[in-house]
């Protein structure tokens, strides 16, 4: 844990009691602040109360008793609306943070200067954190990793010289962190993602930026045309920036991507970094744009090439997110149940060129209309969940397809289509660009549940 010192003697307001807000509280009370807790769940309450914490109502608070307020990140702060909590902390002027920004003041505070790696994007940013951990794992150091990709950031060891934090941030705990100074800021991509949480595409893409805007590196993406805008804006502030591209070879300072090899561009000259290929946790030309972030985030370790090559072939991926699942003699059976949304279904169908796509759950914004270029790489679909009727409709008659219903039903479906194919490497391919929960709690559940029936068809398949 890291005891937050620098709220010695303040008081805090924590709302929202799960793992990261229990957390918060417990990292608060360690540092010697005074904290009262609340959630508008009973069962959570009862949890916080039985981990020894103070439960007060702050709706009957007296809110100028309170330094913070602590907000979870799953709490709306602006949009649809504020939460009342919010609303009562401004009326105060009470400052509304989250514990990324504690974390911060406590590295200020604690060990100025500590390695601190902050990793966003619309999509990719896990596989990033990861890889980027990896990575410096690799080169010897001790790495915290953390954040939105699981572990709270104050349940990590506390910021030390001798220790890399690598931390995702999702848009919400970003909104929450208004001081947040990494030593090295990635911004992958933004794309349409949680505009209902930030109300227009302008408020979402500045949130994002702030991730880089105070870092002392911005490795930023410069794929999308928000992306390369803020890399643009951060030049001209004179902010020292890295630019990573896997579409574009003229990028000036930065790393892109040649064939299947990333390629450093510095001083004019170009230098190859590590080939690509043949590493099935890097697939994709996402994956490319992830890699190349992952070597900017080193800084000058990212030129020992020879090191980074080692890393990047021994990464051993990320579950649900183009995750081999198994084999059935030629078909290969993909779990890429973290493509929540079109962006991120397109990834993978431009990884692979003859797909029996499983697609479908509760549809986003936009549907799958956006993949309409990429219909010819899908040899037949089969729509699960809530988003069955809507995607057939898009479909029309650009591909065969089946409403299936479920997972159950799909999974079988598709491989049994795929074994009787004439093709030498199909692919069954559980891609749903659509959220899991109309099925399944979440994406991971439903990736989980993908497993298993690949699991139980590959035992009753008969031996080749």
């Amino acid at each position: 844990m890291t005891p937050v010192t620098c709220y010695k003697g303040k008081c805090a307001a924590v709302f929202g009691l799960g793992g990261s807000g229990l957390v918060t509280a417990q990292a608060l009370i360690a540092g010697g602040a005074r904290v009262t807790v609340w959630d508008d769940n009973a069962d959570a309450r009862e949890k916080a109360r039985s981990a020894g914490l103070i439960i007060e109502n702050l709706a009957a608070a007296d809110w100028r008793d309170f330094d913070s307020l602590i907000l979870s990140p799953g709490v709306p702060l602006t949009h649809p609306a504020p939460h009342w909590t919010v609303l009562k902390a401004r009326h105060a002027g009470v400052e509304v943070i989250g514990d990324i920004e504690l974390f911060c003041r406590e590295r200020r505070k604690a060990a100025q200067g500590s390695p601190f790696v902050a990793i966003t994007g619309t999509n990719g940013k896990s596989t990033t954190t990861a890889l980027v951990a990896h990575l410096f794992r690799n080169f010897g150091f001790e790495v915290a990793v953390g954040g939105n990709i699981g572990t709270p950031v104050l349940a990590l060891e506390p910021p030390a010289r001798d220790r890399v934090h690598v931390i995702e941030c999702s848009s919400f705990q970003i909104d929450l962190a208004p001081s947040i100074d990494p030593t090295a800021g990635v911004l992958l991509n933004v794309t349409p993602d949680h505009l209902d949480r930030h109300g227009t595409m302008e408020n979402y893409a500045a949130i994002k930026e702030r991730l880089v805007q105070n870092a002392g590196l911005a490795v930023v993406g410069v794929d999308d045309e928000i992306s390369s805008s803020i890399a643009a804006r951060l030049k001209k502030s004179g902010r020292a920036v890295t630019c990573v591209s896997v579409t574009k070879s003229e990028i000036g300072e930065g790393i892109t991507l040649d064939g299947a090899a990333l390629v450093r561009h510095h001083e004019g000259c170009a230098a190859p970094v590590a080939g690509l290929a043949g590493i099935a946790s890097l697939r994709g030309k996402h994956n490319a744009q992830n890699a190349a972030a992952a070597v900017a985030a080193l800084g000058p370790l990212g030129l020992d090439t020879e090191r980074v090559a080692k890393g990047l072939r021994s990464f051993p991926g990320l579950p649900h997110r183009l995750e081999e699942a198994g084999r059935i003699g030629k078909v290969l059976f993909i779990n890429d149940s973290k493509a929540t949304n079109a962006d991120a279904a397109e990834k993978a169908l431009l990884s692979f060129d003859k797909v029996f796509w499983i697609a479908g759950g509760r549809p986003k914004k936009g549907g799958i209309e956006p993949l309409r270029p990429l219909f010819g790489k899908v040899v037949k679909a089969y729509f699960i969940g809530e988003a069955s009727e809507g995607f057939a409709r898009t479909i029309g008659d650009a591909f065969p397809y089946e409403c299936c219903g479920t997972l159950e039903n799909a999974v079988p479906g598709a491989a049994a289509d795929a074994r009787a194919s004439a093709l030498e490497a199909p692919v069954v391919l559980l891609s749903p660009a659509c959220a899991s929960f109309d099925q399944f709690p979440d994406f991971e559940k439903r990736g989980d549940r993908f497993r298993e029936i690949v699991k139980a068809l590959i035992a009753e398949a008969p031996r080749d």
